[in-house]
């Protein structure tokens, strides 16, 4: 757990780089932020199962109160998106919400904490303390085991078991597509001339908010600030799709006072009927996506 006294050090520092973090922990995905552009008020460590982001879906999450000089191993939940599931009350049982704990917490008060600890300096360096005294690394691990044991039960085991044809695997695959673009969006053709829309230092892209319902990605171009919608393709008709991307569309020119906007679709296959249906719409891209598989032999 050398990462998360790291993680403490770094909240106070201004250095907003992620890059020496684990990007896994057990089974899930593991993702820290300071902020993007500024240090966040409330940076974090959150854990992920497939298919769930900060923006859409419920976590383990560490939150550092900076100002309070409190860290919360939480039961978090999206402050974005209201994720179709969330957390059982069997398991959050009688525990109390942040914004109960904290007075006016700055965000996050609707996650329930689990376990709190003290932040406090020690001969120029900042430990993790509880009721003045310490804590050892192993009860840091007891803590955060205890909690992922507690999301596992929570989750439904369909998310990591794909026993199915392999039909049904390409779209488990594709249900992850959304978080490996936006993982890898500075190095995809998309990140080339596209930025994704921060606030606060928080990601707001992903399954943007709307009126008429969430879309996957809304970003902007570089240079002229244009609005561009991005919808994957997944068990949809292309019609379907299509229609969504051109709803949306209308939604941020209206809403967003963007003529310009754009659309983008995200598909795993050439589709005559999406190509034809993109003929007529020039203002929508389709990009085709590849997954490609590889084995190494092990030398160990």
């Amino acid at each position: 757990m050398k990462w998360l006294n790291e993680f403490i050090e770094q909240s106070f520092d201004g250095n907003l780089k992620t890059s020496q973090y684990p990007r896994e922990f057990g089974p899930y995905r593991m993702k820290v932020s300071f902020g993007q552009g500024m240090p966040a008020r409330v940076p974090w460590i959150s854990f992920f199962a497939s298919g769930m982001s900060t923006s859409n879906g419920y976590y383990p999450v560490y939150l550092h109160y900076k100002d309070q000089n409190k860290l919360i191993l939480s039961f978090g939940i999206s402050e974005t998106n209201e994720y179709e599931k969330s957390w059982n009350e069997e398991v959050i049982g009688g525990s109390q919400k942040i914004k109960d704990f904290i007075v006016a917490p700055p965000r996050y008060g609707e996650s329930w904490v689990f376990k709190s600890y003290d932040v406090v300096e020690n001969n120029g360096h900042r430990e993790i303390s509880r009721n003045g005294s310490a804590i050892q690394e192993s009860e840091l691990e007891s803590d955060l085991e205890e909690i992922l044991g507690l999301f596992s039960k929570n989750l439904d085991e369909a998310i990591f078991e794909v026993n199915s044809p392999i039909s049904a695997g390409l779209f488990y695959m594709e249900k992850q597509l959304e978080d490996f673009i936006l993982e890898n969006w500075n190095s995809s053709e998309l990140g080339k001339n596209l930025d994704l829309i921060y606030e606060e230092g928080e990601l707001v892209s992903q399954q943007y908010r709307t009126e008429i319902g969430p879309i996957d990605i809304l970003a902007r171009e570089k240079g002229s600030g244009s609005y561009v919608v991005i919808e994957l393709k997944r068990n949809q008709t292309s019609d379907d799709t299509v229609g969504q991307v051109l709803r949306y569309m209308g939604w941020v020119a209206e809403n967003l006072n963007d003529p310009n906007v754009k659309g983008i679709v995200i598909a795993g296959k050439y589709d005559k009927k999406l190509h034809y249906a993109q003929s007529l719409t020039p203002n929508i891209d389709v990009f085709l996506y590849e997954v490609n598989f590889s084995l190494k032999e092990h030398s160990g």
